[in-house]
């Protein structure tokens, strides 16, 4: 069977890269589609697959800028030919689920999320942009909105990384979706005998949405020792704002530095609405609590008073009530190590893989009893 996995872009290593790399252990010869490529900084990853990027590769720093380029993303998609393919697969978060499959062909969209921008953080996304951005966002929206309400009408099957993320496709494409959690590769995290539990810990990209900020602001008002792990946009800005206080920035790190900051921390600071958010279990993994935002799909995967806590506002002071309730807990041994590994192990990629399997055989068989003709 000749299989095609169409991904929105490969640009940089993420949970989303992960989840396309599950997919190839059921199907390691599927050609991978994208809008646009980055080999030198996806390194190893995906490098015995075949790759079709769109036409927009060819723009000078088409990787750097592919963000800027939604108004055409739409029909670079469009434009893939699965014509000689038995079943396409897309993981979308933006524009890849709209590609169009014949007929014959059934397409799964394992869905991220609806795109945020065009959606619920639309006035978000505004408020922060440039007043040449907003200008266009206004004018094109529409627009976008309107194709990604139809091409998701194009899905033969679709998945939803959680259940808050079938409550998003519900209201914006007006679908049911069967949920599906994404895989958590376990198997790397493991607790230690005796974490040193110092210090707290905010991994992710440093971009806006994640809201380290909240993390900073409310370590420093605390007094807390933090650890900051990643880059992005937000890198200078939230340094400039940590002025002062305890708080190292790591940059880029490898995994098993990674790994041993998660292990010996006394908990995850989680201040993003995610859509499903794979950090939190790496983090429970080790065995470690998660001191998260209560909204979005930490509510799938923190269970309250035993494997973490939540905070009710994006607000630095939500998050610090929030850390004194959790070290009162703490202190009062309530998070147990093996119980937090436990819950962890729901999200494993082994069940992600036997779920997403059953899907296929699923589409596959509905579709073969669709295009057979009865004599």
């Amino acid at each position: 069977m000749k299989v095609a996995i169409v991904h929105d872009w490969l640009v940089t290593y993420g949970g989303a890269e992960s989840v396309v790399e599950s997919m190839l252990k059921l199907f390691p010869d599927a050609d991978i589609y994208t809008l646009v490529y980055d080999k030198k900084r996806m390194g190893a990853h995906f490098a015995e697959n075949r790759i079709f990027t769109s036409s927009l590769q060819k723009l000078p720093f088409s990787s750097k800028l592919y963000t800027k380029l939604l108004k055409f993303m739409p029909k670079a998609f469009e434009s893939f030919d699965f014509s000689a393919y038995n079943l396409v697969i897309c993981s979308s978060s933006s524009c890849a689920k709209g590609v169009i499959t014949p007929p014959a062909v059934p397409h799964i969209a394992y869905i991220h999320t609806p795109m945020r921008y065009a959606w619920d953080l639309f006035f978000d996304y505004k408020k922060r942009s440039s007043a040449l951005t907003r200008f266009f966002m206004d004018k094109w929206m529409g627009q976008i909105r309107m194709w990604d309400y139809v091409s998701s009408a194009r899905i033969d099957v679709l998945i939803a990384n959680s259940n808050y993320i079938a409550r998003r496709i519900k209201k914006f494409w007006g679908r049911e979706s069967t949920v599906l959690y994404p895989p958590v590769h376990l198997e790397r995290f493991a607790p230690v005998q005796k974490p040193a539990r110092d210090y707290y810990v905010a991994f992710s990209r440093l971009v806006p949405y994640k809201r380290i900020d909240i993390a900073v602001d409310a370590c420093k008002m605390l007094g807390k020792t933090l650890v900051v792990i990643g880059n992005g946009s937000e890198e200078k800005k939230l340094k400039a704002r940590a002025h002062g206080a305890d708080i190292t920035f790591t940059g880029r790190i490898p995994d098993e530095a990674v790994r041993a900051y998660l292990q010996n921390c006394r908990a995850l600071l989680f201040c993003a609405e995610e859509d499903f958010g794979i950090v939190p279990l790496e983090a429970q993994a080790c065995g470690r609590p998660v001191i998260a935002f209560g909204k979005g799909g930490a509510l799938e995967t923190v269970k309250d008073g035993k494997t973490g806590v939540f905070f009710a506002e994006q607000t630095a002071a939500s998050l610090a009530d929030a850390i004194a309730r959790f070290e009162k807990l703490d202190n009062a041994a309530a998070f147990k190590p093996a119980a937090i590994v436990k819950h962890a192990q729901h999200f494993s990629e082994e069940a992600f893989l036997q779920g997403f399997s059953a899907a296929i055989q699923t589409a596959l068989a509905k579709n073969d009893a669709f295009h057979t003709t009865k004599k």
